[in-house]
Order: C-alpha cells, then structure tokens, then sequence
C-alpha cells in the first residue's frame, strides 16, 4: 500500500519539477546558463526533498514499520546449530 502513495506523491512532485527543469533546460540552450542551472537544480532538488522528508503524516506509518521490526524476529542461528549432528567417514561404517 505504502509503494502506491509513495508513486501517488512523486507524480505529484513531478508536476511541477518537471516543468521547471524542461525551462532550466530551454534556457540552457538559449546561452543563459545562470538561470538555466537554477531551474534544473532547483527541480532536482525539489524531487530530492520529497523522497527524504518526513512529513507529519508519514510519522504513523514508521511508528508501524518499528513495531513490526521488533515484534517479528529472526531464528537465532545458534538454534538451528544444535540439530546438526557431526557424522565422521568412521562413524558411518559403523
């Protein structure tokens, strides 16, 4: 569930970095670089700070991922070692 608000909110996001990188783009080639750079850069940084921010309604969902983290473990490895069993060539012709 998470994977489609997640697409929801970048397409939201690319709506308007996309068209300012598309003009930092236009001016770019038109020779005015300074505006240029600023634009492309600001929409990158733009979609940057999207995916890394937490916002208040995303404070819920990481409660949850940490609740879930603590409660569901993994085996210990030294439960699994102590079925093993050790067989020697010896042993076996036995």
């Amino acid at each position: 569930m998470a994977g489609i608000i997640d697409t929801i909110k970048l397409a939201g996001t690319l709506v308007f970095a996309l068209p300012a990188a598309m003009a930092g783009v236009q001016f770019l080639i038109d020779g005015k670089t300074l505006v240029g750079a600023v634009l492309v850069s600001l929409a990158v940084l733009l979609v940057v700070v999207q995916h890394r921010m937490t916002t208040p309604s995303d404070l819920p969902e990481l409660a949850v991922k940490r609740v879930v983290g603590s409660v569901v473990s993994e085996p210990e490895p030294e439960d699994e070692d102590r079925d093993i069993v050790d067989v020697t060539p010896e042993d076996e012709q036995r």
